[in-house]
């Protein structure tokens, strides 16, 4: 084995730091283990003062500094970026440039890893085949609906109606105290009140708030995703993350907390945040591209 993955060289030097100290020269001990005298004594002088050592551990080789590392302000400013909003390493890149630091992606990606700030991908998911969804090549072809059931600090459950159009990652959310079939109706009205596109086809889950009622009494067409294939509702069910971990986070678990944080938030969504899925665009610079 080479030195520094060997698993018993620990013990192996501090059984010659304690020979030596027992009275055995150093040369006499460097015969025994087959080393360099010079060897035996760097040992010695990492084995401790005073008490035994029973291992004396491999150091890593790993450079302490490197002369293009980046700079503190640098690093800062790559973790402030991230935390402020929890964005990818991409949105990250895209600030920096947009500041005047130009860091290659694969350096945050490594900065971000080495603070901590990543999450790593579960070893148990697995690729499965599932037949392509409907495409949506202009607004409102086709838009997913989706419910975030959340419990208050006193037992009770409330919602939140959550919306999202494929083709320009526009959306849209309200709280509800309930969800029934007519309130999921009037929350769809609200969304394209607010849009500036036509709905054409809506698709959402099994809910019974997604019944044959909502069916019959919305004017876009209404497609259900396969059972057990959340990757149907993908672009929602993300939006649904989002809007939990940047939209509500560190507020009070009410319905008129998470309503006021709506209306600060879904400004910023459309109009400000950064997409991947649309080349760094927003979703009102997408919509007016139509």
């Amino acid at each position: 084995m080479s030195y520094p993955v060997n698993p018993s060289l620990p013990k192996l030097r501090a059984k010659a730091a304690e020979m030596v100290r027992s009275g055995m020269k150093i040369r006499e001990v460097a015969r025994h283990f087959n080393y360099q005298p010079s060897t035996i004594l760097r040992w010695c002088r990492k084995a401790p003062k005073v008490g035994r050592a029973l291992v004396i551990p491999t150091l890593s080789s790993r450079p302490h500094h490197h002369p293009k590392e980046l700079t503190r302000d640098i690093v800062k400013e790559i973790r402030t970026i991230r935390l402020r909003h929890h964005r990818c390493a991409e949105v990250v890149h895209q600030e920096l440039l947009k500041q005047g630091i130009k860091v290659s992606l694969s350096t945050v990606k490594r900065t971000l890893d080495r603070q901590g700030l990543t999450k790593k991908k579960s070893p148990w998911k697995k690729w499965h085949f599932s037949l392509p969804r409907p495409y949506a090549e202009k607004p409102g072809d086709l838009v997913q609906m989706d419910t975030v059931h959340i419990m208050d600090p006193y037992g009770k459950r409330f919602y939140v109606y959550t919306l999202i159009d494929l083709a320009s990652r526009w959306a849209w959310a309200t709280v509800s105290r309930k969800i029934t079939a007519g309130r999921t109706v009037a929350f769809l009205r609200d969304a394209q009140h607010h849009a500036s596109f036509p709905f054409t086809m809506v698709q959402s889950d099994h809910g019974p708030e997604f019944s044959s009622w909502f069916t019959a009494h919305i004017p876009a067409e209404h497609r259900h995703s396969r059972v057990r294939k959340p990757n149907d509702n993908a672009h929602i069910e993300r939006f649904n993350r989002t809007v939990q971990e940047e939209g509500f986070r560190e507020i009070a678990k009410t319905p008129e907390a998470y309503q006021k944080a709506l209306r600060v938030f879904l400004p910023y969504y459309n109009q400000e945040r950064l997409h991947m899925a649309l080349k760094f665009k927003t979703p009102s610079e997408v919509l007016r591209s139509y």
